[in-house]
């Protein structure tokens, strides 16, 4: 939107009941409610977004990055309604959008493939004699699948049928289509994907390269332009190979050609993706052109604005993508509501790309993304400083995020190297994981004192002309006290002395602080002879630290023992690590299991989750079905554990 403010194009913007006050809405110069917040019910109802615009006035519609934005019915249903898509023609959707069918034309192309089945049977049977001659390992593709979903690896006969069952319900609740292909799977590949751009005349460019290597469950979490390790002559090569791809389709406007590029730089086409990517903001950088913009003046009819020979790389960008999720709870995708929002202050070197402000909700309807952040700087080592120190600054409270996780494999010495590749998160795992080590007394300490820093601030600002409602916390004979509740129930009292100091009191251990606390919650406190500085949110049931450094610990404040409890679920049993959907039911009531049996599948934000036994036991009963929807930490399946 701001692409098209720029060009002075007006804008209209669709929202679902989730989105009706959303940061796209407030964009647009109009916005129009298309239906209820499930996506089947909104987003992926082409007809009520045709219809809003024909009734706005609209001359065109831009997809954006997902729904409809390879949907060659829509495209179709656009042409009908006299409405230019902003996208490429449905016969390049079509060809592109069937992994078997790209293939085949991308080897009539000239342009190599990871060997594979690509057939049109698809009984477990064939699938599993074609992995078999294959040769393990296998990675399992959705046929119409993308983002990641749909996709595994295999690694034997073992776990063949189980991983395609899965991937199989998660490819029909994505695409609708549970067709797959079988290809080799490429051990320690990078994933290097070329952005292309063609126009209706015939001409067609590439815009150089971005390596997304850095990935979890087929995700992409850290991209960067260009790719490191890269020479001049297999650049040239793969661009070529991608414009080939390109023009093999007819294609127009914007578009990705991804590839698998092993350790001896041989490359393997992939998949096209017929859209703007998420990435595509790197690409920008780099080439210090406006994509959106591109794309605005090709479905205007216009020719491409460059040249291949007019293209040219400048400096180096990296794009880390900020999610709501549980990095130590194997990722899991988290919603709430953003009560406190404060990014890095964006500049030409630095974009923030979000569509939420604080106060705004992450539901359960939708990708758990956040923001991206985008830096930019002359090379990749200082690029990579400005990514780690942007990173420092990002304050995020009222969700678990993954921001830690993102500093930490920005900072690792491999990622630093550039010896990246798409297993890089499995193997080092254990370094990339925030710590778990609970707070220590010296951080208790500090957020105590805001505590007690932010009661005095609360006590003396009662207003009135009444010394009785202005004197805060004094007390006669006693400077005064506070008494916390911190962390998993530490008991901590902090005590005022008579220059104004606290002694924070935390078990045997005494700890004297002084400093101040601003109304933004800026805070200054020196403690054991160290400075401190940074900003504290105090919430009801929690205090999050950012700390100047660059360092976030959150401590939690429980309520009193006196305020009423949320009901407990009783007994043994199994609760919904996050909201989502039951998919699957694997065992039956009164099925005795052993530890780690699957017992049922729930599905949330196009991920699938399975929830296992988590000891040998006893089945008792499904609280829920196949289908119904559930909150997190919802009681799923009473269970009785064997008794040893």
């Amino acid at each position: 939107m701001k692409t098209a403010k720029k060009l002075g194009v007006k804008t209209a913007a669709v929202y679902s009941d989730a989105d009706v006050h959303s940061m796209h809405t407030a964009m647009a110069d109009e916005a129009f409610r298309i239906g209820e917040a499930a996506s089947t019910s909104s987003y992926l109802r082409g007809e009520y977004i045709i219809d809003v615009a024909k009734s706005c006035g609209a001359q065109a519609i831009h997809p954006g990055y997902g729904f409809l934005s390879e949907n060659a019915q829509f495209a179709n249903a656009c042409a009908s309604a006299d409405l230019e898509f902003i996208g490429p023609p449905s016969s390049a959707i079509v060809a592109m959008g069937s992994k078997s069918e790209s293939k085949k034309i991308m080897e009539a192309a000239g342009v190599p493939c990871v060997p594979g089945y690509h057939g049109d049977a698809q009984d477990t049977e064939t699938l599993l004699r074609e992995a078999e001659q294959i040769g393990y390992p296998v990675m399992l593709k959705a046929v119409m699948g993308g983002g990641g979903k749909g996709m595994r690896e295999v690694w034997s006969a073992d776990e063949f049928v189980e991983k395609l069952e899965s991937a199989k319900r998660e490819a029909i609740s994505s695409f609708g289509d549970d067709r797959f292909l079988v290809e080799k799977f490429v051990v320690k590949p990078r994933h290097v994907e070329l952005q292309v751009f063609a126009d209706k005349f015939g001409n067609c460019v590439h815009l150089f390269e971005r390596d997304c290597s850095l990935q979890r469950r087929h995700q992409k979490v850290i991209e960067e332009a260009p790719a490191p390790h890269m020479t001049p002559e297999l650049r040239a090569e793969m661009g070529a190979a991608a414009v080939a791809a390109a023009k093999a389709v007819g294609y127009v406007g914007a578009g990705t050609v991804e590839f698998i590029l092993d350790a001896s730089g041989a490359f393997y086409f992939m998949e096209m993706n017929t859209r703007l990517q998420v990435e595509h903001p790197v690409t920008e950088m780099i080439t210090q052109q406006d994509l959106v913009e591109w794309q605005l003046h090709v479905a205007a009819g216009n020719p491409l604005p460059l040249a291949q020979d007019e293209l040219h790389i400048h400096g180096h960008s990296f794009e880390a993508r900020i999610y709501a999720e549980n990095p130590r709870a194997g990722f899991l995708p988290a919603t709430g509501t953003l009560h406190h929002l404060n990014p890095p202050s964006a500049s030409n070197d630095v974009r923030i790309e979000t569509g939420v402000r604080q106060g705004d909700q992450v539901s359960m309807y939708y990708d758990p993304m956040i923001a991206k952040l985008v830096v930019w700087d002359a090379d990749r080592d200082k690029a990579l400083r400005k990514l780690t120190a942007r990173l420092a600054e990002y304050e995020v409270v009222g969700v678990p995020t993954n921001i830690d996780f993102l500093t930490k494999c920005a900072s690792h010495p491999e990622f630093g190297a550039g010896h990246v590749d798409t297993g890089f998160i499995d193997k080092h795992i254990d370094d990339l994981l925030p710590s778990d080590n609970g707070v220590d007394t010296s951080r208790l300490a500090l957020a105590a004192t805001c505590v007690a820093l932010s009661k005095m601030q609360a006590a003396g600002s009662l207003g009135g002309s009444s010394p009785w409602e202005s004197l805060g916390a004094f007390r006669l004979n006693n400077l005064g006290t506070t008494s916390l509740t911190l962390g998993d129930g530490q008991k901590v009292v902090v005590a005022t002395t008579p220059d104004g100091s606290f002694d924070v009191k935390i078990g045997e251990e005494t700890i004297r602080t002084k400093g101040s606390l601003d109304a933004d919650g800026s805070f200054n406190i020196l403690s054991q002879d160290q400075r401190h500085r940074g900003t504290a949110v105090l919430g009801a049931s929690s205090v999050n630290m950012f700390m100047a450094s660059g360092d976030h610990f959150s401590v939690e404040t429980p309520p009193s023992p006196y305020a009423t409890a949320g009901t407990q679920a009783g007994g043994g049993g199994m609760v919904a690590p996050m909201p989502g959907k039951i998919v699957k039911i694997m065992v039956s009531p009164q099925d005795v299991v052993k530890k780690g049996t699957p017992i049922m599948a729930m599905e949330a934000m196009k991920m699938e989750h399975v929830i296992k036994a988590p000891a040998d036991g006893t089945v008792e009963k499904f609280l829920y079905e196949v289908g119904e929807q559930v909150e997190e930490k919802k009681l799923l399946v009473e269970f009785s554990v064997e008794e040893a």
